[in-house]
């Protein structure tokens, strides 16, 4: 297993031993490696709202990661990076009470990369889709684009992001805040990685929306704290 060191403080670091990843909020730069990273924490998902190849689903969430503001951008996002700096794992948090200009950021992004009629009809999927997959509520903080590289899966590591996120007040339940995430009933690898967590299963609002396919079913958790 790799080893895994948190830090409590966002300042310089160092580490006397090789391999030992550090936790950190997102650059503009991190872009090109997040990119890929955040399309794998939801293929389904990406390929149904923008319904473009996949290299084209990364070109553009690299384009919005560079943006200040909007649920894309590195502003949400945390990363675990190894010793040289190189992103191995992602996370991002969306804090419902300030996530009320999401959507319409979203749209300027889409406006800006794919041009008025794709972004209208991306726009109409993305209603659908958020039926399945909601946006956070002002009492909720949402964990989205959860992924690690494919070469440290099942070594801790998103494990520790999360719980450095947690511990550095990134992610806080506050004032009777939820911690909820989504995640597909078909990928039980990453909600047995939640419920390891502390996480666990809400009751389903309502049925699968006709429009979405059966393999976009998710079920929404909500963090329960660690026993």
């Amino acid at each position: 297993m790799y080893a895994v060191q948190a830090e409590r403080t966002e300042g310089r670091h160092r580490h006397s031993e090789p391999g030992l990843l550090r936790f950190r909020p997102a650059r503009p730069e991190d872009a090109e490696a997040c990119a890929p990273l955040i399309f794998t924490s939801g293929v389904r998902e990406f390929g149904f709202f923008l319904g473009v190849l996949p290299w084209t689903c990364i070109e553009f969430l690299e384009f919005a990661f560079t943006s200040k503001r909007g649920r894309f951008s590195y502003r949400r996002h945390r990363v675990a990076v190894t010793d040289d700096d190189r992103v191995v794992a992602v996370l991002a948090v969306h804090d419902g009470r300030q996530t009320w200009f999401d959507d319409p950021h979203v749209a300027l992004m889409l406006l800006l990369f794919f041009g008025v009629r794709r972004t209208v009809r991306m726009l109409l999927r993305g209603l659908v889709l958020e039926s399945e997959l909601p946006a956070p509520k002002s009492s909720q903080t949402l964990i989205a684009h959860c992924a690690t590289d494919e070469l440290r899966r099942g070594t801790g590591v998103f494990s520790a992001l999360f719980m450095n996120a947690l511990h550095t007040g990134l992610i806080h339940g506050d004032g009777g805040q939820q911690i909820v995430l989504d995640v597909l009933v078909s990928n039980t690898r990453a909600y047995d990685l939640y419920r390891r967590l502390g996480f666990v299963e809400l009751p389903r609002r309502g049925p699968l929306a006709q429009r979405l396919p059966r393999e976009l079913e998710s079920v929404r958790m909500q963090f329960a704290g660690r026993t």
